[in-house]
């Protein structure tokens, strides 16, 4: 079976056809059987690392001075750019962190497809070596570009073309935390590979990432809470049209991992 990257040239080379109602089927009936876990997984941690958040906040700045400035301190306009980069740095940081957390529904709808058990400690599969070096920075990398240009322009005033930027970038990388923990590939080659995926059928994949997202967010008509059942259809969508595109095979080929230190 082709090694990943071998895989990739194929599609720099000769391009790939994608079927959308195939992605679709594929990615809702693995959401359904990840959906009630998953949100009881986010509904806990969310608990968790809100105190988490709010306890380092506090301790840094005083919970009297983050009640009165914290809304305020949201506006970016109203950051100067000392507080600009620190505030970019800072959360970019901290997403990159959790970035091993987020694979860990892309293990988990793995794992529901080929009907194998999944539990609690399946989200935190990705926080081991060779995978957590390679999502932290790949994380890294895409959120303090995103972030930095986003804010720059935002805090220019221009609030919609920066946020639209944000989204333009993450399209492109849309495949590189699949191409990480499925591929194998380190952080580098899987922003160029996933850039590479991107170019080759724009139109299809911006219609897999635009349902994807939608799909997420159809649980906030129910009040809001019903985007923890739903907010993992996302995962479900990157891991089908992943698997649509690429014959995978999931145990490495040790001549494959021959000179490549990054996945020691």
């Amino acid at each position: 079976m082709k090694s990943t990257l071998a895989q990739i040239e194929d599609i720099q080379k000769h391009g790939y056809t994608l079927d959308f109602s195939a992605v679709f089927n594929h990615a809702l009936e693995n959401f359904k059987k990840i959906s009630l876990y998953s949100a009881l997984i986010i509904f806990l941690f969310s608990i968790v690392f809100g105190i988490a958040i709010l306890g380092i906040i506090g301790t840094i700045y005083s919970l009297e001075t983050v009640s009165k400035e914290l809304i305020k301190g949201l506006d970016i306009q109203n950051l100067s750019y000392t507080e600009l980069f620190i505030t970019t740095a800072g959360v970019s940081f901290v997403t990159a962190l959790l970035a091993p957390f987020g694979a860990g529904f892309l293990k988990m709808a793995d794992c529901a497809d080929k009907d194998e058990e999944f539990n609690v400690s399946t989200i935190f599969y990705y926080y081991r070596a060779p995978y957590f070096i390679q999502l932290f920075v790949v994380t890294l990398i895409t959120s303090l570009v995103s972030s930095a240009i986003s804010n720059i322009i935002e805090n220019a005033g221009f609030v919609f073309i920066g946020t639209a930027i944000s989204i333009f970038i993450n399209f492109f990388v849309y495949f590189s935390i699949p191409l990480i923990v499925f591929g194998k590939l380190n952080a580098i080659e899987a922003l160029k590979s996933s850039f590479i995926i991107v170019t080759k059928n724009p139109l299809m994949i911006f219609a897999v990432f635009v349902i994807g997202f939608i799909g997420s967010m159809v649980g906030l008509v129910a009040c809001g809470i019903g985007v923890l059942f739903t907010i993992v259809f996302n995962s479900s969508m990157v891991y089908a049209t992943y698997y649509e595109i690429f014959t995978v095979d999931q145990e490495e080929n040790p001549i494959d991992s021959i000179g490549r230190p990054d996945l020691e």
